[in-house]
């Protein structure tokens, strides 16, 4: 038997330099973490001790390389966080817990060197002829160490490390008592009679997850394949329930799971570390580097959505309470996605389950492939010797129009008991020049949780799984389309307010008749999705689309009520939660349950201050998609424009800059309220 290797410490040996999952121990992470940061100081302190005056290209472009774009460090760090979230244990778990302090302090002897920032502070000073990008990484580089401490004293370099290693090590407890107390939950049945309502697909899928688990009857989650089917069609009233009050109570019991703590402590952290750097707010220092720039744009944006929205969502909510009033005498929040599924079949006898046949996952991942090929003559290939993290996974070779190899492509579809829900694009690896003039082609993945097979059916989606499946795709395709210079530019390394512009634009397909013919054929016959249950689809395309549009709003308005506190957060949670988005809330507001406990996105995935983005990029991608709907939707001109523009720059110009290089304008919003029929209220 041979001796085992870190296969991280040296070459992979694998098709394009991929990851090789299948080498790689649990032991392997912590050496090859220790030995990415000696390396890295190793480098570090080269820089520092160059006798030679500080330029671009010994300065800069080495701290480029030191920050972990192109060595060790960002190879495990990348893989094992990206495990974490996918494919984690307790193991894992325990590990992080070691390991996020080390790499915090790293961070923090990195940015706060005062050696290291002199040097990029001459050259920021001092620079003569750059490229745009080379003066966009150098601004980014200076303002990087700027908004990390460097211009500190050593009193606050001190206090900041204090905040930022006890912010990480929070963010990090924050996902690990999410994942632990969703996945704790079932909902166990053996009386059959307590599955009326629900589709065969349903049954079907609770019986498998029961199965799995060695129990009898059928088992439901809060994985959202299961949750969501069960809301929409059981007929039991209690059960609905249940599921939904342990859906909406996570990590708010008393157990070692509650995250209510957590989160206040970290606003507080986010605070403190934004006034130590000088800003009011921590919103503040965040939308610095923001299109939208400032709260009061912010806020302006979201007053406006509801401004325009909430009397149509007032409309969509009396005609779910009519309906509803029909059977039980008060609606309550368990029922609003029972009776909108009634009123949608009434309206237009149109639901999930009919359109399920249509979109088998192999079907659809045609369809998506396809849809690629149409608009950018990219073509995917699976190479099975590529290898995987799970055999759910699947690993494509991408290739460009000319036949040139583009980026390697992983998908990662269903949901199981150590992957976080949700669905979110990463990268193991980024586009970038190496120094000999090689473009280092990226490798990016995509996670879901869609529906899984069953024993007797295959993966059988629903609309909604294919928008998420687009969406994801979308930031992959800015991923794999990435041409610069520099990895801290390419791609998604984009502000965050435009980051979600590739990914909604895909979205518009979904209900595109066009796209739906390439791909949605009966599973069993064959037969294509008919041109009566599309024209339904369109027609029924702004159902609830306020109720939806109001849901986001509060979603950003929670967020920033949280990150422009300027004194420290001493309320309580959960009243907190309610007032703070209270105007854009139709429905009743149950004293129990809590959002912010497991709002991943501004406790621990990056999007504290910035949750707004989703609707800034959805006016973006209206804006964007009515320039294709003007020419075709499938227009080739139009979409190398948009690859050309904004999918392959990156972060290398301002993004209103690539919007408007790609448009020849700046947005509005009037696509977006045509697209969701609203009409703007005139004076």
């Amino acid at each position: 038997m041979s001796e085992h290797k870190n296969p991280f410490l040296e070459p992979y040996g694998t098709p394009h330099d991929t990851v090789p999952f299948d080498r790689i121990r649990l032991e392997d992470f912590e050496e090859a973490f220790t030995e990415g940061i000696r390396r890295d100081n190793e480098q570090i302190e080269k820089t520092i001790n160059n006798p030679e005056k500080p330029t671009f290209d010994n300065t800069i472009i080495n701290t480029e390389e030191d920050e972990g774009y192109y060595d060790l460090l960002s190879r495990v760090s990348t893989v094992f966080f990206n495990l974490l979230s996918a494919e984690t244990n307790d193991d894992m778990d325990a590990l992080a817990q070691k390991i996020q302090p080390m790499l915090t302090q790293h961070s923090n002897d990195v940015r706060l060197n005062p050696k290291l920032f002199e040097r990029i502070r001459y050259v920021h000073l001092h620079h003569r002829k750059l490229t745009a990008e080379e003066k966009r990484l150098l601004d980014n580089c200076y303002e990087g160490f700027v908004r990390s401490g460097a211009l500190l004293d050593e009193a606050g370099k001190e206090r900041l490390r204090q905040l930022t290693e006890e912010a990480s090590m929070l963010s990090l407890q924050f996902s690990q008592n999410l994942l632990k107390e969703q996945k704790a939950f079932t909902l166990d049945i053996t009386d059959e009679a307590q599955l009326d309502g629900l589709p065969e697909t349903a049954r079907e899928a609770a019986a498998l997850a029961a199965k799995e688990q060695g129990k009898q009857g059928w088992l439901f989650t809060l994985d959202y394949p299961s949750y969501l089917p069960f809301m929409t069609y059981s007929t039991q009233r209690e059960l609905r329930k249940q599921l939904f009050m342990a859906r909406n109570t996570v990590c708010t019991h008393q157990n070692t799971e509650n995250n209510l703590d957590i989160c206040k402590r970290i606003v507080n952290l986010r605070r403190e570390i934004a006034q130590l750097l000088g800003y009011k707010t921590y919103a503040d220092y965040v939308l610095k580097h923001r299109m939208a720039t400032n709260t009061r744009r912010v806020y302006r944006l979201l007053d406006d959505l509801i401004d325009a929205y909430k009397p149509t969502a007032i409309q969509e909510r009396d005609e779910v309470r009519k309906l509803a009033h029909k059977d039980v005498e008060k609606m309550r929040p368990w029922d609003s996605g029972f009776y909108s599924h009634k009123l949608q079949m009434k309206k237009y006898n149109l639901d999930a389950e009919m359109l399920r046949p249509y979109f088998e996952l192999k079907n659809v991942i045609s369809g998506v492939f396809g849809l690629a090929n149409r608009l950018y003559g990219i073509t995917f290939k699976e190479n099975k010797d590529i290898p995987v993290y799970h055999p759910d996974v699947k690993a494509y070779e991408v290739f460009d129009k000319d036949g040139s190899y583009l980026a390697v492509f992983y998908a990662d579809f269903h949901p199981r008991k150590g992957k976080q829900g949700g669905a979110w694009m990463t990268q193991y690896q980024g586009q970038y020049i190496d120094k000999d003039g090689e473009n280092v082609r990226p490798h990016v993945s995509v996670v879901m949780n869609l529906t899984k097979p069953t024993e007797d059916k295959p993966a059988l989606l629903t609309l909604g799984e294919v928008e998420t499946f687009l969406h994801e795709f979308g930031h992959s395709l800015h991923g794999m389309f990435a041409n610069t210079r520099f990895e801290s530019l390419s791609g998604t390394n984009v502000w965050w307010d435009f980051v979600e512009l590739p990914s909604q634009f895909m979205e518009n397909y979904a209900i595109e008749k066009e796209f739906l013919r390439t791909f949605a054929f009966h599973y069993k016959t064959g037969e294509p999705l008919p041109d009566e249950l599309i024209r339904r689809i369109v027609k029924s395309r702004n159902f609830m689309a306020a109720t939806a549009c109001l849901r986001q709003v509060s979603l950003g308005l929670l967020d920033m009520a949280y990150y422009t506190k300027k004194d420290a957060f001493t309320d309580d949670i959960i009243p907190f939660e309610k007032k703070a988005w209270k105007k854009a809330i139709l429905g009743e507001q149950l004293p129990d349950t809590c959002m912010t406990v497991q709002f991943s996105h501004i406790m621990a995935g990056g999007y504290a201050a910035g949750y707004y983005s989703y609707k800034w990029a959805e006016v973006l991608d209206a804006d964007a998609f009515s320039v294709f709907k003007r020419h075709g939707i499938f227009d080739q001109q139009t979409a190398q424009r948009f690859r050309d523009e904004i999918l392959s720059k990156g972060g290398t110009e301002h993004p209103m800059t690539l919007y408007k290089n790609f448009k020849g304008s700046e947005p509005t919003i009037d696509a977006l309220l045509k697209r969701n029929g609203i009409k703007r209220k005139t004076n």
